[in-house]
């Protein structure tokens, strides 16, 4: 906490705040799920799984429990990792023993997962298990349209981007590419499919769907995306050797493989050498990438067809047939799982996960608490921070007037800290900063974006979006 931003933090008790409606209707639902998942999967286990398994659920409904009826917050216990467990109980301590429904909201979340974590890691025979694991394919399952839709496109540019690889390039259009492609990982799963019409390399120039893209980029608030450009195109053109570009990541599913589509382009346009893919260690905050969740991906589109024709349990009580993929879908599939398959083998992916990334606070400590991940990240040209936690934790889940520069909410993480962070964020929470004068207003003014009621209501639902970038020099 010492590390922290003085500006005051977003709490669970302010009844104006997403956090309050968070913690009181969002969390139970979560742990419902948690339960409902351990409950299935304990159900066809031997004896003894399943006797442990029907333990963790009673610690499940007693956390639910607990935050329904706000209880204090318990300390943590070890479960192997005493440095990290140490860091959430002292906090605890020092805000002296809060509960659930009056606490500063981005540790207490952060603090939820981390607890329900060790009723998993202290078990014998549920260790490594994944409760959000089947929501995760599930959903990426729902998403097959996009996703063949996107294979299609990835195979088209990739192929482009070879045949036109010794020659100049055409900078306008690989702008273009690139602000295409970033505002596909931007948008993750919301994304319209509209916006991937233009792939091509060869196309780009003629703008095909650009009015699609130009739409969605009304409602990005902040733009830093030729800056962050500018940065790749510079590293390259002097010809660094080492080119890195990391990817702080955030949901899996869907949002995972538009984040490879990102990553697939960068490293085939030159614009970067390698990429550092930063995953969590646990399961975090429902949908969060976990090492395992790159290679179940991988596994799906390799055999797309047993991963997309296979009934689900939905399907199957529904009574209900998954449509066949065409002969291309299947290919292009294919095509995508080989490449990114080989990417990894010739470590220009690597998957690098740290536990810091589960930490209770916010990134202001990094700096401090996790020296040798500060120093690492240094060596990558630009950092992607995804989505709406890594927000939060980069500004301190803290309420900054909205006018306040970017750069000043990121505290010791902005200029000065030799990263070049780039933020792509969907608001889903209320801290936002960087705003011009007077555009906070305007959006509460529309339709439920909060009016008089002092709730930045706007900022809750994932329709408007901000592209920050500090340079870390």
């Amino acid at each position: 906490m010492e590390y922290d931003t003085k500006t005051p933090k977003s709490v669970t008790s302010d009844p104006t705040s997403f956090a309050h409606d968070s913690v009181r209707n969002r969390w139970p639902v979560i742990l419902t799920g948690a339960i409902d998942d351990v409950y299935r999967a304990a159900h066809s286990a031997d004896p003894e799984k399943h006797a442990e398994g029907n333990k963790i659920i009673q610690r499940l409904v007693d956390l639910k429990y607990g935050v329904l009826h706000d209880y204090k917050l318990t300390p943590i216990v070890d479960d192997g990792y005493p440095d990290e467990i140490a860091r959430y109980n002292k906090e605890i301590e020092q805000l002296g023993e809060p509960t659930w429904l009056d606490v500063p909201w981005l540790f207490s979340e952060c603090y939820m997962y981390r607890r329900i974590s060790t009723f998993f890691s202290l078990s014998k025979h549920w260790k490594n298990y994944d409760i959000f694991s089947r929501q995760k394919m599930d959903t990426f399952r729902t998403s097959r349209n996009a996703v063949v839709e996107l294979a299609s496109r990835y195979k088209e540019f990739v192929t482009e981007l070879r045949s036109n690889k010794d020659a100049t390039h055409d900078e306008e259009a690989e702008k273009l590419l690139f602000t295409e492609m970033f505002e596909i990982c931007l948008w993750g799963n919301a994304t319209d499919l509209s916006l991937l019409t233009n792939l091509t390399y060869e196309d780009i120039q003629k703008l095909q769907g650009s009015q699609a893209r130009k739409a969605a980029e009304k409602n990005i608030l902040i733009n830093h995306l030729p800056e962050a450009y500018a940065i790749l195109k510079k590293a390259r053109d002097e010809g660094k050797k080492e080119r890195r570009v990391d990817f702080v990541l955030d949901n899996s599913g869907f949002e995972l493989y538009v984040d490879l589509v990102l990553a697939g382009f960068l490293l085939t346009s030159g614009l970067a050498t390698h990429i550092i893919l930063h995953p969590k260690s646990i399961p975090w905050f429902v949908s969060d990438v976990l090492p395992g969740d790159y290679c179940l991906l991988l596994n799906a589109i390799a055999e797309p067809r047993k991963f997309f024709e296979t009934q689900s349990d939905e399907e199957k009580a529904q009574d209900k047939t998954p449509a066949p993929l065409a002969d291309k879908e299947a290919e292009d599939l294919l095509f995508v799982a080989q490449e990114w398959t080989k990417l990894f083998k010739e470590d220009q992916i690597i998957l690098r996960p740290n536990r810091y990334w589960t930490a209770g606070g916010s990134f202001w400590r990094l700096p401090a608490e996790a020296h040798d991940l500060h120093e690492d990240m240094k060596r990558a040209e630009l950092t992607i921070f995804k989505g709406d936690l890594n927000y939060r934790k980069l500004t301190g889940d803290a309420h900054w007037d909205p006018t306040t520069p970017w750069t000043t909410a990121l505290g010791p993480m902005g200029p000065g800290s030799g990263i070049n962070v780039l933020s792509l964020r969907t608001c889903k929470a209320d801290v936002v900063v960087g705003l011009p004068a007077g555009k906070d207003e305007e959006l509460r003014a529309t339709e439920g974006g909060g009016g008089d009621t002092g709730a930045r209501r706007w900022a809750w639902h994932g329709k408007w979006a901000v592209v920050c970038l500090s340079k870390g020099s």
